[in-house]
């Protein structure tokens, strides 16, 4: 190999899936009071879910506790019970009715914050790989011609993705639209890819 040379591919799309981190949170004199009233809050948080169309297998526990609070230690002044849930939100024109919905569980509600993502990234990435591609080849060529050497064939090529796969997608707009509390903005993809050429 004779030349290394790296891309890049840079596509921006609209998130279609919105994941809200929600859940209930008491306090109690004892701690079994607590975990019987969180676990009923709870109940009812997953009822009002059900309710506004959200389905069991997109609503995923992911957080169960516990413990007390104190005063001035070791003095317990109360016990803290906490159970969160992400929900993820397939429908983002169901957004706001879904906030609305938690909140409205009552004063045990929490709402711990949204992040956005694209359902199939597949298109946009392949759009990425594209042009990153074209760019190594474009660097590629250019540096051929300035070392007066005839530009080989491909003998090796690595990709860095930036921006999707399994990470939550944080890009937002500016504002939100009319009416609505939540916009998911645009997302850029970027795609590095590093090609390899031989020298013909």
């Amino acid at each position: 190999m004779d030349i290394s040379v790296v891309g890049e591919g840079s596509v921006q799309a609209a998130p279609d899936v919105l994941r809200l981190l929600a859940g209930v949170e008491v306090r109690r004199s004892s701690a079994s009071e607590a975990f019987t009233a969180v676990r009923a809050a709870a109940a009812r948080l997953a009822g009002a879910l059900a309710g506004a169309g959200i389905a069991a297998h997109d609503v995923r526990t992911v957080e169960l506790s516990l413990g007390p609070e104190y005063e001035v230690y070791p003095k317990v002044s109360a016990y803290r019970a906490a159970q969160g849930v992400e929900v993820v939100v397939r429908d983002l024109s169901r957004a706001d009715a879904v906030i609305d919905t938690v909140a409205g569980v009552g004063e045990e509600a929490r709402l711990n914050g949204v992040t956005f993502e694209l359902s199939d990234p597949a298109a946009v990435l392949g759009e990425a790989r594209t042009g990153a591609f074209r760019d190594a080849a474009a660097k590629a060529a250019q540096y051929a011609e300035l070392a007066g050497r005839p530009l080989g064939p491909v003998v090796s090529i690595s990709e860095e993705v930036r921006g999707g796969g399994p990470q939550p997608l944080f890009a937002m707009a500016a504002a939100a639209d009319a009416g609505s509390a939540v916009s998911p903005g645009r997302q850029t993809l970027t795609v590095n890819v590093r090609v390899g050429y031989d020298f013909a």
